[in-house]
């Protein structure tokens, strides 16, 4: 599905999010930053948006970027490739469910919009904090549902009645846009998942809202 969608996937998501998408990757570059990380592993990377953004705004760090599909990496290395960024950014196959990284390997362990996708969510963080070094971080964005009544039933509608008819038309490929959603209502709400994080090794666990609930940046430490 992924690889499918893989060449229209940045259009679509700045299209559909009306850019919204880059103020939250930037505030999530903002906080790794501040860490002043050398070693960060982008989990479920994508097309590579936060690694490249990271690369650029965090001088030293060295981003491994890993993603199951590879049609997403395809595009990603075009874009690493025409920033020259190839020696800052590297591009592996894998998911967050097996080993990446070797233990305590990476001071920053990002995911951008890819941990709800985890096959095995519990799994898949206790092996991003494995991987952590000790006093490590993670930076998670991930769409939540909004809970203001109003605001909220208007970003249901959207979300389930408008995005997937144009997600679809663009890409071609309507499940895709279908899964979103959906993927979406099923995902923890934020206070779930801020207790997930921390019986994952985790703590010092937060979720930053944004805009109105309709994403939550998360960060932990590793204990």
């Amino acid at each position: 599905m992924f690889d499918n969608i893989a060449p229209a996937y940045d259009r679509l998501n700045h299209t559909l999010s009306l850019n919204i998408d880059r103020i939250w990757r930037r505030r999530a570059v903002r906080i790794v930053a501040r860490l002043h990380p050398r070693r960060v592993l982008d989990m479920a990377t994508g097309t590579g948006d936060l690694a490249l953004m990271m690369a650029r705004r965090i001088p030293g760090a060295h981003i491994k970027g890993v993603d199951l599909s590879e049609g997403m990496l395809e595009v990603a290395r075009r874009k690493i490739a025409a920033r020259g960024l190839e020696e800052r950014v590297t591009l592996e196959v894998g998911d967050a469910e097996t080993a990446v990284a070797a233990p305590g390997a990476v001071d920053v362990v990002t995911v951008a919009f890819g941990v709800r996708n985890f096959g095995d969510l519990e799994q898949g963080l206790a092996e991003l904090s494995r991987a952590l070094r000790a006093g490590g971080q993670i930076v998670i964005l991930e769409f939540s549902t909004p809970t203001m009544p109003v605001f909220g039933r208007l970003y249901d509608w959207y979300s389930h009645r408008v995005l997937p008819r144009i997600g679809g038309w663009l890409s071609r490929d309507r499940r895709a846009y279908d899964y979103l959603p959906r993927s979406v209502d099923e995902f923890p709400q934020p206070e779930e998942f801020l207790k997930i994080l921390a019986a994952a090794g985790f703590r010092n666990c937060r979720a930053r809202s944004q805009s109105f609930g309709i994403a939550q940046i998360y960060t932990a430490e590793k204990c």
